[in-house]
């Protein structure tokens, strides 16, 4: 079995949801290890593979929210329903998302290849992370100006370093959302961007047939994994959010960011 794949699904699918940033740590394996990012339509792939683990593990929040904003429309009680007021949050959250994440998408690029970027995002990643031991719980649900809210969260985190999840929950826990509602609608709001922005880059790829033709020897092994590794940290997440215990990532990330801070500015790598 090719190792590399199977490596490449456990990273995916843990640090697509664990609050520690994805795009952070591969940008400094990238630059400090000369690490080789996978091709284009593997990366599609594993991204679609932890997509669908959201899907999956959401199912029933989609199903509920779906029926009752489609019902909203000719059911005047359906409106006042949660799933109303959600289905537009997302709607509002996903299109303050892709209007700025298109604005900034080249300057991004450029900041994942500066060491010093990436690692004052992790670090300011770290500060957010450590401060949700200080947010009270809220009571509240979903509403349209959540969406705002928690859309502008997630377009910090388009940046190198900072955590999309840690971001938009401790947005929503921050506005009044409780605990399980922050979670659920931080990824909620998640589902599009991951789709829009692999179909964006599946443009990309040159057509079907260049796409397989480019997907390493056993790529499935590694969608599985992605996957099944993505279950297992939404599982984990969810229950160390609940528990007010994942401030714990937030020192992970503050000592990665230091550390490359200060190798940076060190010059001796």
């Amino acid at each position: 079995m090719n190792m590399d794949v199977l490596i490449l699904g456990v990273i995916q699918g843990l640090t697509e949801f664990l609050p520690v940033s994805s795009s952070g740590h591969l940008a400094l394996a990238q630059i400090f290890f000369g690490m080789e990012m996978p091709p284009l339509s593997y990366d599609l792939v594993l991204h679609v593979a932890t997509a669908l683990a959201t899907l999956i593990f959401f199912m029933r929040d989609i199903l509920e929210i779906a029926f009752e904003w489609f019902g909203g429309f000719v059911n005047e009680e359906k409106r006042r329903s949660r799933g109303w007021p959600t289905g537009w949050a997302v709607i509002v959250g996903t299109v303050i998302t892709g209007a700025i994440g298109i604005m900034v998408k080249d300057y991004a690029e450029l900041a994942a290849q500066n060491s010093l970027l990436v690692g004052c995002g992790l670090m300011f990643t770290g500060v957010v992370l450590i401060a949700s031991r200080f947010i009270k719980s809220g009571v509240g649900v979903v509403n349209v100006k959540d969406g705002v809210f928690v859309g502008l969260a997630q377009c910090v985190a388009l940046m190198p370093g900072i955590s999309r999840s840690g971001m938009t929950i401790m947005m929503g826990q921050s506005i009044g959302l409780d605990k399980s509602q922050a979670f659920r609608f931080s990824f909620l709001l998640s589902l599009p961007a991951i789709f829009g922005a692999t179909l964006l880059q599946a443009m990309e790829t040159g057509g079907w047939e260049s796409f397989v033709s480019s997907l390493p020897a056993q790529w499935y092994i590694g969608a599985a994994t992605a996957f099944a590794t993505g279950l297992l940290a939404l599982v984990v997440l969810k229950k160390l959010v609940i528990a007010s215990k994942w401030w714990g990532f937030g020192v992970y990330c503050f000592l990665l960011g230091g550390a490359a801070v200060f190798t940076t500015f060190l010059g001796v790598w």
